[in-house]
């Protein structure tokens, strides 16, 4: 928690937030009696800024292979030893409810956006809809938690735009979806993390985002930069004694004669890269707080009315060449009137 609190978020919603939900119907832990005499997840983990929990369905479909959706909620069999339980839409208020969280996600209907069974995508749009309004029925805390609705749909935007895909297609539903969704409420698009995107997703219109990969390619080794990921198990830096990335604020790149920084070298990272838990610890430092970071600076240029010039300047950062740049990409921005491809006035 301190490290989170060093790279200056105020929300978190990591494996730990989702999960709980999860962990306390499918493996009572830490039991929402327990959460609920301690005052919520705040003080039991001793969190003191904001709380995003979803609402536990979507990992016991993803995680669990013998989930089924009723229209009475998630059945499945517990994984810690077999027992039948159910998630229904006012159980899953319910323990949000008791977690405490500042943002939390009503139960929805989850379906592989690629999924060729139109039939059943209009089934789960529809079924979201009606499992929204149980979940609205059963918020006690409303003036406190926030509830979140799940637009659901697939690939198809008259679904969409009623209620692993390709980028351009994942570009059109989301550029299909924000104008549609209130200009005052936050617009969070779920399980994207990839740089290119975030500046892509927020240039659509998108303000929330959400995702374990900065933190998973940590754990392999991996640094996430402007100039795109570098591998740090590559023998070509076990003798580079620069910080993992030049004029990174984090405090794995920061100097050590600067209050708060390691000054941890390429090096050092590459030499336990391959053996010590240390080098994940040290490179998820260092991706949470280019992603932060990433998004302060996108926040700022819309702010400044300069948000077309910091999209120019991400991709020539990210990209060696114009050539290289990502269709979908450029034909999103295109789309709101930003030409990556044009010269420079």
């Amino acid at each position: 928690m301190l490290s989170i609190r060093r790279m200056a978020t105020n929300i978190i919603a990591s494996q730990s937030s989702p999960a709980l939900t999860f962990d306390l119907v499918a493996r009572c832990s830490p039991g929402q009696e327990v959460l609920a005499a301690v005052g919520g997840a705040h003080k039991f983990q001793g969190w003191n800024y904001n709380i995003l929990t979803d609402s536990g369905g979507f990992q016991m479909v993803s995680l669990l292979e013998l989930a089924t959706i009723t229209e009475e909620g998630v059945k499945f069999l517990s994984p810690h030893d077999g027992t039948p339980m159910l998630l229904t839409p006012e159980h899953s208020i319910s323990l949000q409810n008791t977690i405490g969280s500042d943002i939390m996600m009503q139960l929805d209907d989850v379906l592989v956006t690629t999924s060729p069974d139109a039939a059943r995508m209009r089934e789960a749009m529809e079924r979201s809809v009606r499992w929204l309004d149980r979940c609205i029925a059963a918020h006690e805390r409303p003036a406190t938690q926030n509830l979140f609705c799940i637009v659901q749909g697939g690939l198809d935007l008259e679904m969409r735009r009623a209620g692993g895909e390709a980028k351009a297609d994942y570009c059109a539903v989301v550029a299909a979806c924000t104008p549609r969704l209130p200009e005052l409420k936050p617009r969070y698009v779920m399980g994207i993390g990839y740089p290119e995107d975030l500046v892509v997703s927020v240039a659509l219109g998108a303000d929330m985002f959400d995702c374990v990969w900065p933190t998973r390619t940590a754990r392999f080794g991996n640094a996430v930069t402007r100039h795109g990921v570098l591998n740090m198990r590559n023998a070509k830096y076990a003798t580079d004694f620069g910080p993992v990335e030049d004029g990174c604020g984090c405090a794995c790149c920061r100097p050590a004669t600067e209050k708060g920084g390691m000054g941890v070298t390429r090096a050092f990272v590459n030499h336990n890269a391959s053996k010590e838990t240390v080098a994940a610890h040290l490179l998820t430092i260092h991706n949470v707080w280019y992603q932060l970071d990433l998004m302060r600076r996108a926040r700022d240029a819309i702010i400044a009315d300069r948000f077309p010039a910091f999209l120019r300047r991400f991709f020539a950062d990210l990209y060696a060449d114009k050539a290289d740049y990502p269709s979908w990409a450029v034909d999103a921005l295109r789309g709101v009137g930003v030409d990556l491809l044009a010269d420079e006035t």
